[in-house]
């Protein structure tokens, strides 16, 4: 697994960084909108990043920088699927009347030829469970036997056409956004690329459960009783056959809006899990959209490897109408078990349980 982020260029630089308690997000302009709180790669940053063709975009840098070390240590078979996860892809392409380039199959196809693979990739691009949604696909396919491996890649970037959008939600945040916290005021966004082999073979990790249910609710507000999330962590837990109390901690999604973490809060309730600790990363690396679902697992999945409970930074006094147990110091212990969760635009929501194998 590896990621690329303002925070660094692979894994373990961005570990250190969170290890440091240091976020990404601080004021950049972005187009014409002006001091946005958002995680951005800043030109010098950027210069780092791989290439994988002349006249690439960021994002395609950025995909490039993460999957590569991947797709490098492993033979890429006519079995091997690449499972690409974003929700806007090369959307500024568009400001240059380039309508065709900034389809998000043509991006699908560049990274696949990049990288080797020998097989036509798949697009998940289902608002902001996306990421999460993407690594269900690669497990299933694995499990229907239509692919023996997959690596999954996931990425977005901060772009004018995002942050306006998101102001036009009235959803954006003037200072670094504070997950679950009683003071807090909307997202702030980030940009990042995340990757994950996955395999049939037994490996350090096993996905034990996994599900996504959309409740419909809104266009974009979550449902105010979470039964979204609630079927998607119970039906989960029900493919991994057991008590979905018996885990060690929640990598929550945690965009720090006021319905959200409501909405969590009150899923995490109704299923017996508010004692559980649980993090949100949002306050590092702000809400990367395609790609934070699959970035906070990797990172979640590091957590496991180090033993580390990672607090959630800019948290500071509970603000949701139910206890739960938001981290607010790293502590030290043994990590096997794992929920994932996500919610996004349209009552869409997933859900997926991970295990420590050795």
């Amino acid at each position: 697994m590896n990621c690329v982020t303002p925070l660094g260029m692979d894994l373990l630089s961005n570990w250190t960084q969170l290890l440091m308690g240091n976020g990404g997000i601080i004021r950049h302009d972005v187009g014409r909108i002006k001091n946005s709180y958002v995680a951005k790669f800043i030109s010098e940053e950027a210069a780092g990043l791989l290439t994988p063709v002349q006249d690439s975009t960021l994002l395609e840098r950025m995909l490039f920088t993460a999957a590569k070390p991947i797709a490098s240590k492993y033979v890429l078979t006519p079995r091997t699927a690449l499972v690409l996860s974003t929700t806007k892809g090369n959307v500024s392409l568009l400001q240059d009347g380039r309508m065709a380039d900034a389809q998000l199959n043509v991006l699908a196809n560049k990274m696949a030829e990049a990288l080797g693979f020998q097989t036509q990739p798949i697009v998940v691009s289902h608002a902001c469970v996306s990421g999460l949604l993407a690594l269900s696909v690669a497990k299933r396919l694995i499990q229907i036997g239509q692919y023996d491996d997959a690596v999954v890649l996931a990425g977005d970037v901060v772009s004018e056409f995002v942050v306006s959008g998101f102001q036009a939600f009235q959803a954006m945040s003037p200072f670094p956004c504070k997950p679950f916290d009683k003071d807090r005021a909307g997202v702030s966004l980030g940009e990042a690329a995340a990757c994950v082999y996955v395999s049939k073979e037994k490996g350090e990790f096993k996905i034990l459960g996994e599900a996504a249910i959309n409740d419909a609710n809104h266009i974009s507000g979550p449902s105010r009783t979470g039964e979204g999330l609630v079927q998607s962590v119970l039906r989960a837990g029900r493919e991994a056959s057991i008590d979905i109390k018996d885990i060690d901690f929640i990598s929550a999604h945690g965009t720090a809006t006021l319905y959200n973490d409501e909405m969590e809060a009150v899923a995490f309730h109704r299923l017996g899990l508010q004692d559980v600790p649980i993090h949100s990363l949002k306050g590092y690396y702000g809400h990367t959209l395609g790609a934070s679902g699959l970035l906070e697992t990797v990172i979640a999945l590091k957590a496991m490897q180090e033993e580390v409970l990672l607090p959630t930074l800019g948290f500071e006094e509970l603000g949701v109408s139910q206890p739960v147990n938001i981290i607010r110091e790293a502590g030290y212990r043994p990590l096997t078990r794992l929920l994932k969760t996500a919610s996004g635009f349209g009552g869409s929501n997933a859900a997926m349980l991970v295990e420590r194998c050795g």
